[in-house]
């Protein structure tokens, strides 16, 4: 790996911590407000909201342009998203509009790997990816428990600076700490070599370029191990920001735990994504990569557990296995993607196509997590719905793959150069 791939790994690790810290600042936000506990995850769907209505066209942006510059462009408008907050602007609008620099931020991010690295180093580079992700994830979530914590903002409100700069509540000190995280994301984003890789001719017209990004999801879904791939992914991401509000009120519910140190759970499982990520990037090859389709059943089932388990001491472990199945079965479905939306188009149109798929996913389940919690259906049944939902459609993506391989052995596309 060069000095450029470790840069974005810096740049991506400041960015996505901020982000995971400033949806517990803004769930903070909410019950201070006495909002509905349905509005809770729909601040995620509002973060994702962008990542599908302008899955067009951040694709081509990130094509036409330095894509270390896209992503300086995209954190500086994560921090107007987050001015808008000291702002009192309601935090779903707030939280929109870091999603809306989070989605222009993403093709940039995923698809200067394709333009900086061969092949075969896809699957180990989506590993340390993942895993700094995880790890971002797992720091973001305890420092926006530890923010939003009496004894956190106590201790930022006790230094003379903030009250000078007109910061004086809890929730501004807060915010204050995840603006400066984007600023110092935005500085890495500059030292981001410039890979010199440019798509001329990037299409302007908002129709043509609606119908060039269909034409690349039709192609990306028809492609035997593109299919596969952007089914697991989208199931993924989709289930995963799911399992994030589950796992939050279910520490409540059934631990007792308050928001601050809900958070901690959530790291816990992250942890586990992190290391099923690494060992997954040693262990699993690219030609390999379809192998580890049955660990998505397996976690599906295992999610069910958690309505077993009413202690801290039980739930640490097991949210940990989870996310450990959770990475070592995404790595390696991402970089397949990856290499197969490279070889059959741009990197940034395809990573934009996955990009609509997986938030479509987080858009569609959210939503229907958010409906059950507004008919007070009980937790429990939620949990298991959720688990064998899951393993259900791992279940069936094994199975369409078993009879794609049955019509012709497309394992052998695995590693071929761009067409």
């Amino acid at each position: 790996m060069n000095r450029g791939f470790y840069t974005i790994m810096a740049a991506q690790f400041f960015s996505s911590l901020a982000d995971n810290a400033l949806l517990f600042v803004a769930i903070s936000l909410l019950v201070a407000m006495d909002a509905p506990a349905s509005l809770t995850p729909l601040l995620k769907l509002s973060f994702v909201l962008f990542y599908v209505l302008l899955a067009a066209f951040v694709g081509a942006f990130a094509d036409a342009l330095n894509k270390g510059r896209v992503m300086f462009i995209a954190n500086i408008i994560k921090v107007f998203g987050c001015a808008l907050m000291f702002f009192t602007v309601h935090p779903l609008i707030s939280y929109a509009v870091v999603g809306f620099g989070a989605a222009v931020y993403s093709p940039a991010k995923y698809g200067i790997l394709t333009e900086l690295l061969p092949p075969e180093k896809l699957v180990p580079a989506n590993g340390w990816i993942e895993g700094l992700t995880v790890m971002s994830i797992i720091l973001g979530t305890v420092l926006g428990g530890t923010l939003v914590s009496p004894r956190g903002s106590g201790f930022l409100l006790s230094f003379d600076l903030l009250p000078r700069l007109g910061i004086d509540t809890p929730a501004e000190a807060a915010m204050a700490v995840v603006v400066a995280i984007y600023i110092l994301a935005a500085i890495f984003n500059l030292r981001i070599p410039d890979t010199g890789a440019r798509y001329e001719h990037q299409e302007r017209n908002p129709i043509k370029l609606i119908t060039d990004f269909a034409n690349c999801s039709a192609t990306l879904w028809r492609d035997k191990l593109g299919q596969i791939s952007l089914a697991v992914t989208t199931l993924f991401w989709g289930a995963g920001a799911t399992l994030q509000f589950i796992v939050l009120k279910w520490a409540e519910a059934s631990l007792g735990l308050p928001l601050d140190q809900a958070t901690n759970l959530i790291g816990v499982v992250a942890i586990g994504v992190a290391l099923g990520a690494a060992m997954a990037a040693r262990m699993i090859p690219l030609r390999k990569s379809l192998t580890v389709i049955p660990m998505g059943i397996i976690m599906g089932l295992v999610v069910t557990s958690m309505v077993f388990v009413k202690s801290v001491t039980l739930a640490y472990p097991l949210l940990a296995f989870i996310g450990f199945l959770s990475g070592f079965f995404v790595v390696p479905m991402n970089a397949l993607l990856q290499h197969r939306g490279h070889v059959l188009m741009s990197a940034g149109h395809s990573i934009a196509v996955q990009n609509f798929n997986e938030n479509l996913s987080i858009l569609t389940m959210l939503a229907a997590y958010a409906v059950m919690i507004t008919l007070n259906l009980d937790l429990n049944i939620i949990i298991v719905i959720f688990g064998l939902s899951v393993a259900g459609i791992m279940l069936l993506i094994q199975r369409r793959h078993l009879l794609n391989q049955r019509e012709h052995d497309s394992l052998g596309l695995i590693g071929e150069g761009k067409h």
